[in-house]
Formats: structure tokens, sequence, C-alpha cells
């Protein structure tokens, strides 16, 4: 019976397999599969004809706009950590000190980052507006006016509302006293 020994390319680790069972298709140690991996060598020569030229390929199909932009991406792409965005820069740590004045800084629902918040608007009667009732009464759910807070997030831009404090904590007494009265 002859064994046959193949190298797992994830681990580096020799295994040896039963020529009557067939070669694994996963690693036993890493439990990658062996089949799925793949590589590309490239010699100097290759690697300058493989390159892909904005001129050549791209340009011809893209707008000057869309060809600028997509240069400068290769260039920050390429340049790494030498080239700063100051206006990001300075964005950033505007953000952060906003944050810090905030008393409550929700998440994103979107993307998880702190949200900031922007302002507060009063939320009055409007035409049309039928609010919610509490059970067994006519008293609003919430009444009106309260204060909406919109926090906006600085790194996806999703926009949300949450009642002020204040609102919050006098919708929670009406509440907790329309069930009292039950």
């Amino acid at each position: 019976m002859e064994e046959e020994t193949v190298i797992c390319p994830w681990c580096h680790t020799e295994i040896i397999w039963d020529e009557e069972l067939g070669p694994e298709d996963f690693c036993p140690h890493c439990e990658n599969e062996l089949k799925g991996y793949r590589t590309i060598q490239l010699g100097a020569d290759e690697a300058a004809d493989d390159e892909l030229s904005l001129e050549d390929d791209l340009l011809p199909d893209m707008t000057e706009e869309e060809a600028s932009e997509t240069e400068q991406a290769r260039e920050t792409e390429t340049t790494g950590f030498r080239r700063t965005n100051r206006t990001l820069l300075a964005y950033q740590s505007s953000v952060e000190r906003l944050m810090d004045q905030q008393e409550e800084a929700p998440e994103c629902p979107s993307c998880r980052e702190y949200m900031l918040e922007t302002g507060r608007q009063t939320m009055k009667d409007a035409p049309g507006y039928e609010p919610a009732k509490l059970p067994g009464t006519e008293k609003p759910l919430l009444a009106r006016p309260y204060v909406a807070v919109e926090y906006v997030c600085p790194t996806c831009f999703q926009v949300q509302f949450r009642i002020a404090m204040e609102d919050r904590e006098r919708m929670i007494r009406s509440l907790s006293e329309a069930l009292d009265r039950d």
C-alpha cells in the first residue's frame, strides 16, 4: 500500500493519506479546505506586465470625474500612511469633543458607532395627528408638546430621534399611573 504525502498550504502540516481511501478534502489539523487554496506566482517581469494601467484599460469607459477619483484612490492606496486628509482628521477631532459634552450617545443601529446629538425639536399637535390613548382613558400615551432629540451617526450619517429625558420620565409616570388605576 503506497502512501502519498501532501503539505497543507494553510498550516504547512504534512498530511499523509492512504491511496485506497483517496486524498483528504480538508486538513485534519486546521480544517481548511485543501482543494480551495489558490496561489499566484509572479516574477518581476510578469508583475510589471500585469499591473492595470488607468490610461489603457479604465479611462476610455469612464468620465473625466470618475477617472480622477479612481486615480486619487489609487494614489492613496499606493502611498499608504504618508498622505493624510487634514479635513477628515479635524472632523474626527471635532466629533470626539462634541460627544464628550453629550449626556447620552446612543449606538447607531446601522454601523454601531456612537451618534452625535445634532439638535432638539418640539413636537406639537399637528392637523391629522391622532395620538395613541392610555388604556381605559382618553389621555394620550405621550402628551404633546414633547421634545425629540435628533442624533446623526458621524460615520454612516444615519438619523435617529429619541424623546428627551424629561418627556421620557413624564411618559413613564403617566403609564404607571394608568396601570395603577386598573
